[in-house]
């Protein structure tokens, strides 16, 4: 069957991670913090911030400021949003499948409100992802397949005609319970076949231009 829709994964897909492991562990060489600390803060409160129930500021007091510290929450705050990087190759990818295809895109992603909407904007992905199905703005978080769920309802068209790009490959499997079309994304190359597979192969005359 045709697909209609592509759902992508954002950190480790179109972007790098938000705030992963190895930007905590700079963050804490860079402002002089207890590592150990900070992570078992961190993993205590983070899934909360994900799921929308708290605020970055909350999330920052308790992982970050629960004493006294020589650089403030605005320092900390513009060191977090600055470790997204883009994926260009990948943001590439989609958008022109997008066009060639005429599909729907969508976003599915466990990400804090502040970050999550401060790489849209930054990286414009609004220019070419038509809805963001984001734990902080849904209130659930993968692997519950609810948020897939949620997904296929706004998007409107069958699990079948989806096809769902993620760098985690449970989540792929846990999709693919719900008849969605499942990707586990390692690298863009092998990516690009795994979609041809699917019928949505780049136009002839992209890739000749692309291997000059």
């Amino acid at each position: 069957m045709r697909i209609s829709a592509l759902f992508l994964d954002l950190g480790g897909v179109l972007l790098t991670n938000g705030w992963d492991r190895h930007s905590r562990e700079l963050a804490a060489t860079t402002f002089n913090l207890d590592r150990k600390e900070m992570d078992e803060r961190h993993h205590l409160t983070f899934d909360t911030y994900e799921a929308g129930k708290l605020t970055l500021d909350q999330y920052l007091s308790r992982v970050v400021f629960y004493e006294q510290r020589n650089f403030t929450k605005d320092q900390f705050r513009e060191f977090m949003f600055a470790q997204s990087k883009p994926c260009p190759e990948m943001i590439d990818l989609v958008r022109t499948l997008k066009s060639q295809y005429k599909l729907k895109i969508a976003v599915i992603n466990n990400e804090g409100r502040e970050l999550n909407e401060r790489r849209i904007q930054n990286f414009k992905l609004h220019s070419f992802v038509d809805f963001f199905i984001a734990s902080c703005f849904v209130h659930v978080r993968k692997p519950d397949e609810d948020i897939y769920r949620i997904a296929l309802d706004v998007a409107q068209v069958p699990p079948e005609q989806v096809a769902y790009i993620e760098d985690r490959a449970m989540f792929v499997q846990i999709a693919e319970t719900l008849g969605i079309r499942g990707i586990h994304h390692v690298d863009y190359t092998s990516t690009c076949e795994k979609l041809a597979a699917l019928g949505l192969k780049l136009e002839e005359r992209r890739e000749s231009r692309e291997a000059v």
